[in-house]
């Protein structure tokens, strides 16, 4: 349909820099310093202050980039990590890739960020926190810095480029945090992209070394490492992006706030909703639909609408995760959730008029049930 609504405008935001990133491919290419060289240190430097922190390292992607935050912390092997049911497979997979044990706990009904309770329940028997702000939002940082009890607490910030809680910004609360530059996330890059962040300055060396083989000095390898490296024109990609991040998340809000009003009306769906103390970056808009979602994901993509499902089967009923041993039913609200979430078309360029046209179709749909 040519005049389709897609969920992500990934043109649109390249239409913004194209001759920026033309003109940076080109130099890259020029100077032959493809992988690392002086467009990752730059950008290594102002993502690190945009975070609020002192030390950002790139990496290949952001699954690596939680797998060596968790890796540069030398937790005790096997160790239990506490993170929320109501995530993406990949911060599990980061947990077990690193020699570690997923901990999961639920989410609460409201914001399906993770439960507080139940993660302090968790902490005595475990060796690291891993909260997931989702969605665009920071989970309640200062309670879960205080139900870790000293243990350490590993930001998952995949989903949280530039959003703040109490005006911290995601990547400052934790010992270390990882991001990831999927092409899709507020910052995203060209490819496969994601960054480690930390005020540590010895714990962002250890997570250099092991993305470069180990290795500080050529063929001098202190540890056992990987190849997980951020190549010189993604963070061509990244740098333009980067400065225009702070215009294209106020544009997101005000998209967000378009449709809390177009759609605080319809019956049927519950609004998502911002915890208190956050600024929300809305990565992902999804409402709640009480019954009938997938029917009414069908009529709105028939109608033009690129609308999408996030996390349809939670991570404990993967069959991958099936050795974890937890059932249907173990994790309830994380698995309603999954059943009702319907994820709306949002990007900086949204148009009013698609919003519109985005709400007119949803309401047909629900009323179509």
């Amino acid at each position: 349909m040519t005049n389709s609504i897609p969920l992500v405008d990934l043109h649109a935001a390249h239409a913004e820099i194209a001759e920026e990133v033309r003109a940076g491919f080109d130099a890259v290419l020029a100077s032959g310093a493809y992988v690392k060289g002086p467009e990752v240190a730059a950008f290594e430097r102002e993502y690190a202050a945009f975070s609020g922190a002192g030390h950002a390292v790139g990496t290949a992607n952001g699954t690596d980039a939680l797998e060596m935050a968790l890796r540069a912390l030398e937790l005790a092997p096997g160790g239990g990590v506490v993170l929320p049911a109501n995530t993406f497979v990949a911060t599990a997979e980061a947990v077990v890739r690193a020699g570690l044990r997923p901990v999961l706990v639920d989410v609460d009904e409201e914001h399906l960020l993770i439960d507080v309770a139940q993660a302090a329940d968790r902490v005595p028997t475990s060796v690291a926190l891993l909260p997931v702000h989702l969605n665009g939002q920071l989970a309640p940082m200062e309670h879960l810095l205080e139900a870790a009890d000293g243990l350490p607490v590993v930001e998952d910030g995949a989903q949280s480029q530039g959003a703040t809680r109490h005006g911290r910004p995601s990547g400052s609360w934790g010992r270390i945090s990882a991001t990831s530059f999927y092409p899709g996330k507020n910052l995203g890059a060209y490819g496969d992209a994601g960054a480690v962040v930390t005020d540590d300055a010895a714990l962002a060396e250890a997570v250099r070394l092991l993305g470069d083989h180990g290795s500080a000095r050529k063929y001098v390898h202190e540890r056992f490492g990987f190849n997980s490296r951020m190549d010189a024109l993604q963070a061509v990609v990244l740098r333009a992006k980067l400065r225009r991040l702070p215009a294209w998340n106020e544009a997101r809000r005000a998209a967000a706030e378009r449709y809390d009003k177009l759609l605080g009306g319809l019956d049927g769906i519950t609004l998502p909703r911002t915890l208190p103390g956050n600024a929300h970056v809305w990565h992902l808009y999804a409402v709640r639909v009480d019954r009938g979602r997938d029917g009414v994901l069908a009529a709105l993509q028939q109608a033009g609408i690129g609308a999408g499902v996030h996390y349809p089967v939670p991570v404990h009923l993967q069959p991958a995760f099936r050795h974890l041993g937890h059932g249907a039913g173990a994790f309830p609200v994380t698995e309603r959730a999954a059943g009702q979430l319907l994820t709306l078309p949002l990007f900086p360029q949204l148009t009013e008029g698609q919003q519109h046209r985005v709400a007119e179709a949803l309401a047909a749909a629900l009323r179509r049930r």
